[in-house]
């Protein structure tokens, strides 16, 4: 899969620009504050429906403009596919396939990027939502189902909230709540079916994970992943991870049901006199060990900054392992500044064999020779010569 076109207006601080990109390496220099990560945001966008910048989809769009416009041209195999998304200020985005109009949500079926950015250093000192928004926009990229999926277990969670909010408020006894059970009907069903999903990815990913870390900070160091599960917690909050809530092995929805619903059934009183769901997928969390010890707390910025650059070069290679339209994209997004000239020069071998990388930096001299064979240089929203 390699991006020959990439096309924006009207987004961050492009009023319009035009790219034209190889297979291979492609290096966006220019210096900070210049607009090079927004491209790579741009084309981050198309494969996820999100920016790894911003919450909301309205700091993309260019100041005192409605609507930001995203179009590449992507070549999987001898077929060219035309992807377009329309990013509006107030009413629903837009999408576009061949200039056949799709629904929004469908557009990482036609297009799948890995990027990698700083603010993934998050991935391994940050909150879990933050691991768990990684793993579920890498169970879309494999599978797109997963996103109706999840959109109908967030819409069954905002139900049943609504459902313990209004209890508490109103003192209703459990006997009187029969609508509950409903929804935790359909909780367990939809929330069981992620977190198979999740632990099937986490066990495809550990092998991956461990080599990519391995290839960046040397063979002496390992690192593995684990699931936290929140059904299976003894506690009802977040931290501290019990050991009894972690799992490596691939789990199965049937089995998980089970759990899932004692689970509630565990914590009735509690989430009545709370109003909130204490239980499932919005709940679990990703474990990174870095030999024997939790990442998180333990890992020092050098080991961090490698775990999340190894958890993203573990993405990508079961994209590209698993796809029938090629790798995905790659994004380096200013990674090269923070590593020292052996992790740079390691990080060079462990994305060579991808159909196509897409790199930011700000000192052309930071990035290997060998990533700098066609170098796009950037300046205030516009495309430059080479200074």
């Amino acid at each position: 899969m390699i991006v020959s076109h990439l096309s924006l207006m009207d987004f961050r601080n492009y009023e319009s620009v035009d790219v034209a990109l190889v297979a291979g390496a492609n290096l966006f220099i220019g210096s900070n504050g210049q607009g090079k990560t927004n491209l790579v945001e741009a084309l981050g966008y198309l494969s996820t429906l999100a920016s790894h910048r911003a919450s909301s989809d309205h700091a993309m769009i260019r100041q005192g403009q409605e609507a930001a416009i995203v179009r590449a041209r992507v070549d999987v195999g001898d077929r060219q596919v035309l992807a377009e998304a329309q990013i509006n200020r107030s009413t629903p985005n837009r999408a576009q396939i061949n200039r056949s109009a799709i629904k929004t949500r469908d557009l990482p079926r036609y297009f799948s990027s890995v990027l990698f950015a700083p603010e993934d250093l998050a991935l391994v000192r940050g909150e879990p939502a933050g691991r768990r928004r990684f793993l579920d926009e890498l169970l879309v990229l494999r599978s797109p189902r997963m996103s109706g999926v999840m959109a109908d277990y967030d819409r069954v969670l905002r139900q049943r909230n609504t459902l313990l909010k209004s209890a508490r408020a109103s003192g209703a006894r459990e006997s009187q709540l029969g609508t509950l059970e409903i929804w935790d009907e359909r909780l367990i069903a939809f929330g069981s079916e992620i977190i198979e999903a999740r632990s099937n990815l986490i066990a495809d990913l550990s092998p991956d994970v461990a080599s990519a870390y391995a290839t960046i900070a040397g063979a002496e160091h390992v690192a593995d992943l684990v699931s936290h599960l929140s059904i299976l917690s003894t506690s009802v909050d977040d931290e501290p991870v019990d050991t009894v809530a972690t799992r490596r092995e691939r789990l199965i929805a049937s089995e998980i049901a089970i759990d899932f619903s004692g689970a509630l059934a565990r914590l009735r009183r509690a989430e009545l006199d709370r109003g909130i769901t204490l239980a499932g997928p919005h709940r679990d969390d990703l474990v990174l060990g870095l030999n024997g010890l939790p990442a998180r707390g333990y890992a020092s910025h050098g080991e961090s900054w490698s775990f999340a650059l190894a958890l993203k070069l573990a993405a990508a290679t079961v994209l590209r392992r698993e796809s029938q339209s090629g790798d995905p994209v790659l994004i380096l997004d200013d990674v090269f500044a923070e590593l020292d000239e052996s992790r740079r020069a390691r990080l060079a071998d462990a994305v060579d064999g991808f159909e196509q990388v897409l790199i930011t930096a700000a000192v052309l001299d930071d990035v290997p020779a060998r990533l700098s064979m066609n170098v796009v240089h950037i300046r205030a929203g516009k495309i430059v010569d080479s200074p």
